[in-house]
């Protein structure tokens, strides 16, 4: 039977970055995968990580800037990018910040996210 999921439960972060978690191990209980809508500022960052997930990330407004052992991919509105679990990453945003959707295969843990320590 299809379920309806009315409100997504926010998740709390640093950095002015909003996380609604649609599906995920928040507000559905799913480890297989999650869904979360997300809005990060101007001039956001986040640490590097290298994901045990697989993650796309479809952009809606404004950019999303994806560090990664090759360079730098800039991914705008309308366009999307996958991941691959074990990728060393970064997301940031420019000066007119992000909103996009991320899926992650399985679903998004902080504990699997593997976040690097500030200044590492």
């Amino acid at each position: 039977m299809p379920e309806l999921i009315a409100t997504p439960t926010t998740i709390p972060v640093p950095g002015g970055k909003i996380i609604d978690e649609h599906v995920g191990r928040v507000n559905t209980g799913s480890e297989a995968v999650s869904v979360a809508h997300m809005k990060a500022p101007a001039d956001w960052t986040e640490p590097f990580q290298a994901p045990e997930f697989d993650e796309i990330t479809l952009v809606i407004a404004g950019s999303v800037l994806l560090d990664h052992d090759g360079g730098q991919l800039r991914v705008e509105a309308g366009q999307s990018v996958i991941t691959r679990a074990g990728e060393r990453i970064r997301y940031s945003t420019g000066s007119a910040g992000a909103e996009y959707v991320a899926v992650c295969l399985p679903a998004f843990s902080p504990d699997t996210v593997n976040r690097e320590e500030e200044g590492a």
